[in-house]
């Protein structure tokens, strides 16, 4: 059996005049941690988001699991259930306890028994290390806290991979270490996981593979210590060079 997770092949979308992704390749296998980075505007997201469509792109091929997503097709909630997201803003449902808001697609989406949900719920909130914060309302939380319990309810839905959407960026800088740790120990873990970041000290010590966009295309692909220390192209060069002097 394949152990292809997402398959993209010449994957282009565009807004009107715009485009957002040319020709984009990429190859996600089982287990595989690949972190994506570039400028922004360069189309990192937007080709994350493609993978659980999210957004939709107009050339092109994606598989994911298995299925092509494709523009007619009727099945999206049946990709998104072995797909988790995690995006920058939580986007939890700030009327749920946090233990209802773990429980919550399980129920609804897969049909799990509520007593089965609560049971995974908690053992996600464990393993996220905020089981204490389950009775509590998102408002009750910090961000740091609220980011956790956003990878604890896409955990429960068992996904075959996690896309993360620069799951830092709206932290505190304080609370960006809790997070980096809680993907870092789910990628010692295992979980295949795409992640769009920023953070460089992330990709070295995580990445399999790093990718570098720009202008919506992939501009170079290597393993973190060729990527860092001796990148192919001037782009890169440039782009490495500015953000790691902060």
């Amino acid at each position: 059996m394949s152990d292809i997770v997402i398959e993209a092949a010449n994957v282009s979308k565009w807004y009107g005049t715009f485009r957002a992704l040319t020709d984009v390749n990429l190859t996600v296998r089982k287990g595989e941690r690949i972190v994506i980075c570039g400028p922004s505007g360069s189309g990192k997201s937007t080709l994350i988001r493609c993978f659980n469509r999210l957004e939709a792109h107009q050339a092109g091929e994606i598989t994911v699991n298995g299925m092509r997503l494709h523009s007619k097709m009727r099945n999206v909630t049946e990709v998104r259930k072995n797909v988790g997201m995690v995006f920058q803003h939580f986007n939890l449902f700030p009327h749920m306890t946090v233990l209802m808001n773990c429980m919550a697609a399980p129920m609804w989406i897969k049909g799990v028994p509520e007593a089965q949900a609560r049971k995974t719920a908690l053992q996600f909130l464990e393993r996220v290390r905020i089981p204490e914060q389950a009775n509590k309302y998102p408002a009750q939380l910090s961000g740091g806290q609220q980011q956790r319990v956003a990878i604890a309810r896409s955990l429960c839905m068992e996904p075959s991979v996690m896309l993360f959407d620069e799951p830092t960026s709206s932290l505190d800088p304080e609370m960006v270490a809790e997070v980096l740790e809680t993907m870092s120990s789910l990628a010692r873990d295992g979980m295949t996981m795409v992640c769009v970041t920023h953070e460089m000290g992330f990709a070295r010590a995580v990445a399999d593979r790093v990718i570098f966009m720009d202008a919506g295309q992939v501009v170079e692909e290597a393993a973190p210590d060729n990527f860092f220390n001796n990148p192919r192209h001037e782009r890169t060069n440039f782009f490495l060079s500015q953000i790691l002097k902060h």
